[in-house]
């Protein structure tokens, strides 16, 4: 019988009994190396001592962290809508995912920056087998998404995910984010299942679904990155996909993204939030449609928003152009950037094989191509 207890980040009361447990594991080590360069072992030991809440954790050192990876590894990155949204309201956040660990981190680093209330965050429990990842994941305010179930135990862990998410929002005052299908998009294509919408869901006690939904005060948002640091570790899932045989996960396949999503170059980072939905709750409800095709007006509205606020860079239109044999978008990229974006290619696909070279350029033209169905 899976309860809140096994799914649940840890209390404040238990951060710093935590932290000292792990604070000289070789990985958390490295963490603290890479995040503190120029801070002595004894400085950075007692900053990690002097830890007792989950918030202490995520300002004192993650927030740290992510600073690190985007100076090292980016270019740049923007937000835009966050000001749009109240400092001291809750939010249910459901984006695309294209990264295990950066879109969650760089959320935060949004909201923490617009004074915002910060994340509790879904992860699947397949991604923190390792005793270290789960417990800093649990120490990083992410609660777990149970894989692998029977269809009983599955939905007997989802009604208690749902009404983790429902207390986490409506009593704690916790804002929530989750990914709008499960696992990462690998094609560049986001669409929101509604299992994930169905799955919310189940804590609206007796009460029309799109009230309930429209009390967690759901907010789109769009994560885009100009280069995806593990587009070429994402191309067998990809080809495995589209000959339709079954992809196995090497032992240490999750843990290797997790490390080049941080370490890989991603030059421009953007994330954009929708404003909350409601009146478009209250149109959907109104519309008299059976419950099952307002999961699917749902779904398709968290899609336009997330497509909409997608940013498009010049990585977009070269893929865009490529695959289609055009220079539709030649006045939104330099030859320079195509030359870079060519050179990606040669080191991550066989451009003997059609079809590899296809499914990669997808990749990156997707979003182009789901913007302009908008138009």
């Amino acid at each position: 019988m899976i309860t809140t207890d096994d799914i649940r980040p840890y209390h404040d009361e238990e951060v710093n009994e935590v932290l000292r447990d792990y604070a000289r594991h070789p990985m958390v080590m490295a963490l603290l190396q890479f995040t503190f360069p120029d801070t002595p072992v004894e400085e950075v030991q007692a900053i990690l001592k002097d830890c007792h809440s989950i918030r202490d954790f995520q300002t004192r050192v993650i927030y740290q962290s992510i600073q690190q990876v985007l100076e090292r590894s980016s270019e740049g990155f923007t937000t835009e809508g966050f000001d749009d949204l109240d400092p001291g309201t809750p939010y249910l956040y459901i984006s695309n995912h294209r990264d295990i660990i950066l879109d969650t981190s760089l959320l935060n680093v949004a909201l923490y920056d617009h004074g915002l209330v910060m994340t509790a965050s879904a992860i699947g429990d397949n991604l923190v087998k390792k005793s270290f990842l789960l417990a800093l994941s649990r120490l990083n305010r992410n609660f777990l998404i149970k894989r692998g179930l029977g269809a009983r135990e599955m939905l007997q862990s989802s009604k208690v995910v749902s009404g983790y998410i429902r207390q986490l929002l409506c009593e704690v005052g916790r804002s929530v984010w989750i990914a709008q299908r499960e696992g990462r998009t690998k094609d560049g294509d986001d669409r929101t299942h509604q299992g994930v919408l169905k799955m919310i869901a189940l804590s609206n006690e007796g009460e029309g679904v799109m009230e309930y939904l429209k009390k967690l005060r759901i907010v789109p948002v769009s994560i885009s990155y100009e280069f995806d640091p593990t587009d070429m570790l994402k191309m067998p899932e990809l080809m495995a996909k589209h000959y339709d045989v079954e992809y196995v996960k090497s032992e240490n396949e999750d843990f290797n993204s997790i490390l080049k999503g941080a370490t890989g170059q991603k030059k421009r980072i953007h994330i954009a939030a929708s404003k909350p939905l409601s009146a478009e709750l209250d149109a959907i409800a109104a519309s008299g449609a059976p419950v099952n095709k307002q999961f699917q007006m749902l779904s398709d509205l968290i899609d336009e928003k997330i497509h909409g606020h997608y940013k498009l860079w010049p990585s977009n239109y070269i893929a865009y152009d490529l695959l289609c044999g055009s220079k539709k978008f030649a006045d939104k990229y330099t030859e320079k950037e195509e030359r870079q974006f060519q050179r990606r290619i040669k080191r991550r696909v066989d451009e003997g094989d059609p079809l590899e070279l296809a499914s990669f350029l997808k990749m990156y033209a997707n979003p182009v191509i789901n913007k302009l169905e908008l138009s």
